[in-house]
């Protein structure tokens, strides 16, 4: 693993954070707001970490799907009222705030989704 700048996933990563935000500001509810906004979540989180960091594609996925579920797992344990951050709108936005499987396979559907577009069409890897 090393640092080292990655313009095309820096690009890809401001992307989706602004779809994040536009799917968060405009749709309060629905299939898009929760299901398709946390599968892009996971790939913004895959993304975000190979801006940064050179290291194989697979060690980048889990390492985004392990943060993914890491933060769903701190809504099981109502981590937002353990720290008495309910009512940060930061943290809750960052956290959310109900635990739900659907929203872990959200995040390995996205992250199985952003692994095999990296490794067959961005990057150099074909593992």
């Amino acid at each position: 693993m090393t640092l080292k700048f990655n313009p095309l996933f820096t690009l890809l990563t401001f992307a989706l954070l602004l779809i994040e935000i536009a799917i968060a500001y405009f749709l309060k509810d629905g299939f898009i707001r929760f299901t398709v906004g946390d599968f892009l979540a996971s790939i913004l989180v895959y993304c975000a970490i190979k801006s940064v960091i050179k290291m194989k594609a697979i060690q980048i996925a889990l390492t985004a799907l392990i943060i993914s579920f890491t933060i769903e797992f701190a809504q099981l344990i109502n981590l937002l009222d353990l720290l008495n951050l309910r009512t940060n709108k930061l943290a809750s936005i960052i956290l959310g705030s109900h635990f739900s499987i659907e929203d872990l396979i959200a995040y390995a559907l996205g992250i199985i989704t952003i692994y095999f577009i990296d490794i067959t069409y961005l990057s150099n890897e074909n593992h």
